[in-house]
């Protein structure tokens, strides 16, 4: 099987990425679900697509099943999230290898959310305990694979400073992160000085900007607070006026979307993320924005 190109190769293009980021499907129907939206995103040709393991690693299989689908029926340069939780190092290894025998040289390496009903996380017998570990684990046994880590912009919610949490994204960087990928963030800002922050902190690695269209306000309010992510008066203002009426809430959220990514790519961006919910319209809308906003 021939190697995927590392994500890096495409970054130093200088050119405006769009990547895409799906879930794993619970069951058959959402599992028919994410092929139909990644058929409607098709024409549009995203530069890579991510997909995401589930809590306590509860959907590798279905992780592993959908990155080769996605690569070997689509085409496309696929990431597929790993995570600490529930593996010990050799079983890290295992996945790693597998993946790495079918040509994919990209993985997005995270710690991991701790399981349903823990509150703190806990490395099991032989894990590891940091997302630094993973990647250093990784970079060790196979060091052409080009490895994505996950920044917060506005503070990991477990970190007790801002200060704090740099450091401990300069600890993935030195252990082998080839570049960064955020959580969602509503305000520009937010990312403007998280990226000054970074290099204040001598992490010089390309920060990709993670987004989600605001498709409701239940959505961001449930949302923001799991990513550390704040709710800009003006948007929160908005999705209250048009609370009860789906297809306006969708627009006003994806034209919000629509001007962060207008700015973000005149102001240097790599690109852009975005975080779809297995959903095609929003996504669809966006990728016609940004081939608007990078002509």
């Amino acid at each position: 099987m021939k190697p995927d190109r590392p994500i890096t190769d495409l970054i130093a293009e200088n050119r405006p990425l769009l990547s895409v980021e799906f879930f794993p499907p619970k069951n058959e129907e959402g599992g028919e679900q994410l092929l139909r939206t990644a058929e409607a995103l098709r024409p549009y040709r995203p530069d890579f697509v991510s997909i995401t393991y589930g809590a306590g690693g509860t959907t590798r299989e279905r992780t592993f099943k959908y990155a080769k689908i996605l690569r070997d029926d689509f085409g496309w340069l696929v990431m597929p999230h790993l995570t600490c939780v529930g593996s010990t190092k050799a079983e890290l290894l295992e996945i790693v290898a597998g993946y790495h025998a079918d040509g994919i040289r990209n993985i997005m390496a995270l710690r991991g959310d701790p399981p349903k009903g823990q509150t703190e996380f806990a490395p099991c017998p032989d894990g590891l305990r940091y997302a630094s570990d993973l990647i250093a684990l990784i970079r060790g046994n196979f060091p052409d694979i080009c490895l994505g880590a996950g920044a917060y912009p506005e503070k990991h919610p477990e970190a007790a400073s801002m200060e704090e949490d740099l450091r401990h994204l300069k600890i993935k960087a030195d252990a082998g992160a080839s570049f960064l990928t955020t959580q969602l963030f509503f305000d520009n800002e937010k990312y403007f000085e998280f990226i000054k922050a970074c290099r204040a902190h001598g992490i010089d690695l390309p920060v990709l900007p993670g987004l989600l269209p605001p498709l409701s306000l239940a959505q961001v309010q449930r949302f923001g607070p799991m990513c550390g992510s704040s709710l800009p008066t003006a948007l929160l203002e908005q999705l209250q006026v048009v609370d009860d009426n789906p297809r306006a809430a969708e627009a006003v959220g994806v034209t919000w979307a629509y001007h962060q990514i207008r700015e973000l790519l005149r102001h240097g961006s790599p690109g852009v993320h975005l975080y779809i919910l297995n959903r095609s319209a929003s996504a669809i809308t966006l990728a016609r924005s940004l081939e608007r906003a990078a002509a």
